[in-house]
This record gives structure tokens, sequence and C-alpha cells, in this order.
């Protein structure tokens, strides 16, 4: 469901309200006299019995996504924490960013806030999360501000907030948190070329996918630029440069999109499970299955990451393949690919390393006996496959593997946008 935490004042009940109602009705029955009354008492409980077990508990990961900052993520978290807490749970504040903004740090009101952690870097004083205090203090739900935030050097057990996130749900506490699209690994890229602008902070995308609920936190373009201009996203220094740089309305549109595209996968997903788990008589179809040839390559991440994007909105799996031909091929080990074992297992794919004197041939096998539906491979490859400018290897995959009936995409090379100061 896409909503406006700053104009949606109710949520739905979760489980414990019927468990209380179902407690109520109960009651009822030990105190009514007449045999007729309490049966029907006792249908009416049974029935709310068996709704509640079709209710969905809140979940133990929540991420509530937007498009971009403002869009009210902070807010809608915050208020999904005072709704948890007048539902009896206990509910602290692990870790919130209101920036200024009066209706958010309004909110903040009403709830334990956990105490954060002074850190002094060079010289400058800052403040971070207090993992350990948080874990000491056990609530039921902690809320966490912007899970892509990198932590301070040497300021707890992770450089990740998102791997404070973790710890927190390992330790049996729930977790309600907020991030931007453009910080999932699989489209950070994409994010950079849109807007030349560098994203620096990643979240992979399996810690997203792990979360039980994502919801999207929607704003149009036109509604986020207003609010930016009347002071209520940025400091009013900020706002010219925010509305001619990142916030202009082709990025915004162009962003949303990506996190409704992203919204409506997990909803898919979701359908998918739902009709196999209760219709599961009706057939199946064969899911599709992706590759992508990597080499050690300068900018074969980004041919990673875009293969990672196409598997995931066709619901596809990914399997990695680096083919290593001769000894004058660059090492299976070495910083490269080492980079991309990790990336692989940040997007959730699985990594193959074939040593194979023929790199087309070894990956149309590997293919068909895979199953591979879809082939993922960079229009310019290292000179040692024999493939620059679109040379054999690349015409004979395109050839064998559509004998076949295996389609080839052919991802062109894109260079990244220099770093923004």
């Amino acid at each position: 469901m896409i909503w406006n935490p700053l104009t949606t004042s109710s949520r739905p009940s979760w489980g414990r309200s019927a468990q209380r109602k179902a407690a109520e009705i109960t009651e009822q029955i030990k105190g009514t006299g007449s045999e007729e009354a309490g049966q029907g008492v006792s249908d009416a409980a049974t029935a709310d019995t068996d709704a509640t077990e079709e209710v969905e508990a809140a979940g133990r990961f929540r991420i509530y996504l937007g498009a971009a900052p403002g869009v009210g993520k902070t807010y809608a978290m915050l208020g999904e924490g005072h709704r948890r807490q007048e539902r009896g749970a206990d509910v602290v504040a692990g870790f919130v960013e209101a920036y200024g903004r009066p209706a958010t740090e309004e909110l903040i009101d009403g709830l334990e806030v956990i105490p954060r952690k002074a850190v002094d870097y060079r010289g400058r004083p800052l403040e971070e999360m207090d993992l350990d205090a948080i874990l000491r203090r056990r609530p039921e739900v902690a809320l966490v501000d912007e899970l892509a935030h990198t932590n301070v050097s040497g300021s707890g057990r992770h450089d990740k907030r998102w791997q404070d996130v973790l710890d927190i749900l390992g330790a049996g506490i729930s977790v309600i948190t907020t991030v931007n699209i453009q910080h999932l690994e699989s489209i950070a890229d994409e994010v950079e070329q849109m807007t030349g602008a560098k994203v620096k902070e990643r979240v992979p995308d399996w810690v997203v996918r792990k979360a039980d609920q994502i919801e999207l936190v929607d704003s149009s373009p036109e509604q986020l630029r207003r609010r930016m201009l009347h002071g209520n996203i940025y400091p009013k220094q900020k706002v010219a440069q925010a509305l001619t740089h990142f916030f202009r309305t082709g990025n915004l549109i162009a962003l949303r999109e990506l996190a409704l595209r992203f919204v409506a996968d997990e909803s898919d997903e979701k359908l998918l499970e739902y009709l196999r788990r209760h219709q599961s008589q009706f057939p199946w179809e064969t899911t599709e299955r992706i590759m992508v040839a990597v080499t050690a390559e300068p900018g074969t991440d980004v041919l990673l990451r875009r293969a990672a994007r196409l598997a995931f909105r066709v619901k596809a799996e990914l399997d990695v393949i680096h083919v290593i031909a001769d000894d004058t091929s660059p090492s299976r080990d070495g910083p490269s690919i080492d980079g991309l074992r990790a990336l692989a297992a940040d997007l959730g794919a699985r990594w193959h390393e074939i040593d194979d004197d023929d790199p087309a041939r070894t990956l149309v096998s590997f293919a068909r006996e895979h199953q591979i539906t879809q082939i993922v491979i960079g229009s310019i490859q290292s000179s040692w496959w024999h493939i620059v400018g679109g040379g054999p290897v690349l015409r004979r995959v395109i050839h064998e593997a559509g004998a076949f009936g295996i389609d080839v995409h052919v991802i062109a090379h894109r260079e990244l946008p220099p770093d923004a100061s």
C-alpha cells in the first residue's frame, strides 16, 4: 500500500489487540449464566480466534522506504512506534535523526530515547547510535533511523548501521528503520548516472529484502520541491542548490519510479508466495534464471549490478560466472576479483569460477546445464577473451545460446560520473 504519513492518521490493528478481544470474550463466558448466551459468546470467541490466526503479526523487521529525503520516512517510523507503544509494546528510540524538523521532533516526545554515544573524530565531537546500550536495555521494538548510515570509524563494533541492525534483530528485538531507494546496492549506480551525485552509503539488497514488511512512503515531486522551498527538508541556505541539483523534478520522478518498481516487485513476490501456499493445485511455469559473465576488467561491477536488477525485476535467480581461460588471464585472486565476489554475495547471487580455455563454450554449457534462460554479458570484455569490440567469443555466445533458445543481453560499457564534492 502506498501512503503518505503526513496525511494518514490510523493504521490497522495487529494480532495483540485481537488477542485482547478474545480474552475479553472469554471473561464474558465465565460471567454468563445462560447456557444459550454462553454458547453464542463461545462461537464469537472461536470466530475471533480464527480471525486472529489469519492476521499476521507486525513482523520483526520493518522498513520505511522513500524515493528521496523529506518524504516522511522518519515521521512514519515514529508514528508506528507510538502506535505499537499504545498497544502495549516496549518501544525505544534507538536512533532518530530529526534534522530540525518540528513535526518530527514533536513525535519523539513520549518515547524512551536511548542516549547516543559521544565520539571524538579528528578533534570533532560527533554522536552515534549506542548499539550496546540498546542490547542491554532489550526492548521489544527499537526505532533505528537511516539504515544506510556509515558509522564513525572506531565508534563501535561495525562500520555500517545495517550491521548494527542485524545484531539487534539477532538479539530478538524487533526493528523499525528507514532507507532511501538510492542506497540499495543494485540501484546506486543507476542513481549516480541519473543525478551525477556519488552514492557513498549503500545497503546490500539482501538486507532490505530480509525485512518482513517494506512500506513505501510516497510523495509527488511537486510536493517534495514545495516542502524543500518552505524549509521543511533542508536548512534554507541549502535549498537553492538542492532544488537545482539532486531535487530537480526529473531526478525526483526517476527516483520515485525506482521506489515504486522496487515495492511493486516485493508485493508481486508476496502474492506469488501466497498463491503457491493457498492454491498449489494451479500449474506454475518454470522461473527465469539469469547468469552474468564477469572478468577482472574495470567496470565489471557495473555490469554485475545491472544483471542483478534485471534478475530481480523478473524474479530470477542470478549466477555469476568467472571463466579463467589460461595462465595469461587475470588471476582468480586479487582486489578486483575479491571485490566482485563480495558484491555478488551482497546482491544475493551465486559465484562460480571455471577453468577452461574456451570461454564461449563454457558459458553456453553452463547455461544449458543450469537451465539458464538469459545470459548477460558486457559489450567490451578483456583482450584475453579476444572479444574487444564484439569479437569472436561474444559472437559465438550469441549464436550458440540462441540455438538453444537462450536470450543474450549485451550491456554497453558505461563510465561512472566523477566523485561529486
